[in-house]
């Protein structure tokens, strides 16, 4: 049996989104039209979404993280300090139990796919550079000093479904995976990796894990409108926010990626980090306003490494104000005014081919979380509290009901390219 064949085989093919089944006819109504309204929109937005991000996108954000933070408390914390919230371990069960039921009514074992930034735009090698003579206050973990790291760098689709480019919620991820990190881990899943995950949208989807659990319910019904818009908790800032920065998307190579959530770096120092795409080239999506092929995304980036290199740059942010650049409110945007992003590294994904079965079945082997990571980069906040146990559960599901062992890659992994 050919490779293609077997990809075919253990792989799930692109499908619509579930409708929603929230157990009333009428909010299903209003679940299914507001998914319609995305898709709508999806295909307009090129059109307009230039002018709208030159012009309108930042003084928005502005105005809407000051609403944000007028209707937050000052909780007395210090630079890089964290503060256990209430029920905190509640909230984490439920949504463990939450992505448990989502993942087994989704898919049957041995294709078994991620609860989250599921659709797989591929998975490339790279060269992750620490840049020289950095400032000193950044000149700690991976950053001390300079080196090359060979790294995986897997790009993403949003979850929990597998849908056509064009019929998700214009959101993107990338996890990059540094090998050969040396010095111990906080987890002793792999022993010499260090992972960066980041996203299109600047702020998380919730502020803490108590809102999280409640968006993992509305999910849960396929109804995730019903999070941000309801009477007794609505999220509409945060859903304004969101909007902002998710679109439809032209290439996993040309958009910025956000960790969200803060890290340390050294000792009593957060920050929070990104990825900037080097150049600005846009790709052309295909037939729109018509229907673009569904794995469009990941033609463009075929496309760009047949041609040559694609680079980004990596960027830290210090946290300089513990109120307005919060540890446990993953939904507030830290302010460029009160500490820049500086560039500290580049992530190089050299020429290459990588869309080959055996290469895009691999990234089934592999596990990204933040806690794959040497003690000066520990994640902080209640998200990333959850995070350690909630992506250790449920890699071990997938893992278990797809019979895949964990797997520490090394960087010298190679596969037939068609």
């Amino acid at each position: 049996m050919n490779s293609a064949r077997i990809f075919a085989m253990s792989r799930n093919p692109d499908r619509p989104v579930p409708h929603a089944n929230t157990g009333s006819g009428f909010l299903n109504l209003i679940a299914n039209a507001s998914m319609t309204f995305v898709h709508v929109v999806r295909r307009l937005d090129p059109f307009v979404r230039p002018a709208f991000d030159a012009l309108l996108r930042d003084p928005i954000a502005r105005g809407v993280t000051a609403l944000i933070n007028a209707q937050r408390k000052d909780d007395g914390l210090k630079l890089a300090e964290e503060r256990i919230q209430p029920d905190e371990e509640a909230h984490l069960e439920s949504i463990i139990s939450s992505f448990d039921v989502q993942m087994r009514g989704l898919w049957q074992p041995g294709r078994f796919e991620r609860g989250g930034n599921t659709k797989t735009h591929g998975i490339v090698q790279g060269e992750f550079i620490v840049h020289e003579n950095l400032p000193g206050q950044f000149r700690h973990g991976i950053f001390a000093k300079p080196r090359t790291y060979q790294a995986w760098v897997r790009f993403s689709g949003p979850g929990p479904y597998i849908t056509p480019d064009i019929d998700d919620v214009g959101f993107m991820s990338i996890s990059v995976k540094l090998m050969g990190v040396p010095g111990p881990k906080l987890t002793d899943q792999e022993k010499h990796t260090q992972d960066f995950l980041g996203v299109v949208t600047p702020t998380f989807v919730t502020p803490d894990t108590k809102a999280n659990a409640q968006l993992q319910i509305q999910s849960l019904k396929n109804a995730q409108i019903f999070y941000f818009l309801n009477l007794h908790h609505p999220h509409v800032l945060d859903l304004i926010m969101q909007s902002l920065w998710i679109k439809t998307q032209t290439s996993p190579f040309e958009a910025p990626y956000f960790s969200c959530v803060p890290y340390l770096l050294g000792e009593g120092q957060a920050m929070q980090y990104s990825f900037w795409p080097k150049w600005q080239h846009r790709t052309p999506i295909p037939r729109l306003p018509l229907r673009p092929p569904d794995d469009y995304l990941r033609n463009a980036m075929v496309a760009a490494l047949d041609k040559g290199d694609v680079e980004f740059d990596m960027r830290l942010q210090l946290q300089t104000d513990p109120f307005l650049m919060p540890i446990e409110n993953a939904a507030v945007l830290w302010p460029e005014k009160l500490s820049p992003r500086v560039s500290v590294a580049t992530l190089r994904l050299p020429r290459q081919k990588f869309d080959s079965p055996a290469q895009l079945d691999f990234d089934r082997r592999l596990t990204f979380t933040p806690w794959h990571c040497i003690p000066e980069h520990r994640p902080l906040g209640n998200q990333s509290r959850a995070r350690r146990r909630m992506y250790e559960t449920l890699a071990k599901l997938r893992h278990t009901m797809n019979n895949e062992p964990f797997y520490e890659p090394t960087g010298d992994e190679v596969f037939d390219q068609p």
